[in-house]
C-alpha cells in the first residue's frame, strides 16, 4: 500500500467527507477529527477547506483533458479512441473514487478556480464531440446528433464514481471491456 503524505491524507479525507455528507456540511473540525489532528493543525498543511476542493477537481479535471487530448490526437482507429475514452473514465474514477464526486457535485463551489474548471470541462466535451464527429464522418457511427451521443455516454462515465467504490472486486479490464459494449454498440453503424 502506496503511503500517503499528511497532506495527501488530508486531501483523501476530506474528498471522502464531501461525497458523504457534501461539501458545504463538512467543516474543517470534521476534517480534524477525521484525520486525527486538531483544527488548527490543518492550517500547517492547506489554507482553507476551498483550497482542498480546488486541487482534488483540478487534478482529475486536468487529468482528465490531458488524456483526452493524447486520445483525440493519437493514432488509432475511432472505436479504440472512444475505448480509451470509456478506459480514461473507469480507472480514474477507480483512482479517485471520492474526488470524482467533488467533481461532479462540489464545482460550483469553487470561487476563483470555477472559470477554470469549467475551461477544463468544456475542453474536455469539444474534445470528445471532435472524436464522436470524425467517427460519423468516417461512416464509422451511426448518424444521430453528437449532443445526444456526448452526453448518453458521458452521463453514465461520470456516474461510476457511485458505484465503483461499492465493487470490492473490481476488475478494471472487465469493466471497460462491458462498458464499451454497452456504451458503444449502440451508436456504431
Amino acid at each position: 500500500m502506496k503511503v500517503r503524505t499528511r497532506k495527501q491524507e488530508i486531501f483523501y479525507t476530506a474528498s471522502r467527507l464531501f461525497k458523504e455528507k457534501g461539501y458545504t456540511a463538512v467543516t474543517m473540525r470534521d476534517l480534524a477529527a477525521a484525520v486525527g489532528v486538531k483544527a488548527a493543525s490543518l492550517y500547517n498543511h492547506i489554507s482553507s477547506k476551498e483550497e482542498i476542493l480546488y486541487e482534488v477537481i483540478m487534478t482529475i479535471a486536468e487529468s482528465f483533458t490531458k488524456g483526452i487530448e493524447e486520445i483525440r490526437f493519437g493514432e488509432g482507429a475511432i472505436k479504440d479512441k472512444l475505448s480509451l475514452v470509456v478506459a480514461q473514465h473507469v480507472n480514474l474514477t477507480a483512482n479517485h473514487p471520492y474526488g470524482m464526486a467533488s467533481l461532479n457535485n462540489d464545482w460550483m463551489h469553487l470561487d476563483s478556480g470555477k472559470s477554470q474548471y469549467l475551461k477544463l470541462r468544456n475542453t474536455y466535451e469539444q474534445h470528445f464531440r471532435e472524436i464522436i464527429k470524425e467517427g460519423k464522418t468516417q461512416g464509422i457511427l451511426k448518424d444521430i446528433d453528437e449532443e445526444v451521443i456526448l452526453f448518453s455516454i458521458l452521463g453514465t462515465l461520470r456516474n461510476l464514481y457511485l458505484w465503483i467504490p461499492k465493487k470490492a472486486d473490481l476488475d478494471r479490464d472487465k469493466l471497460i471491456e462491458s462498458l464499451g459494449q454497452t456504451l458503444l454498440e449502440g451508436i456504431e453503424k
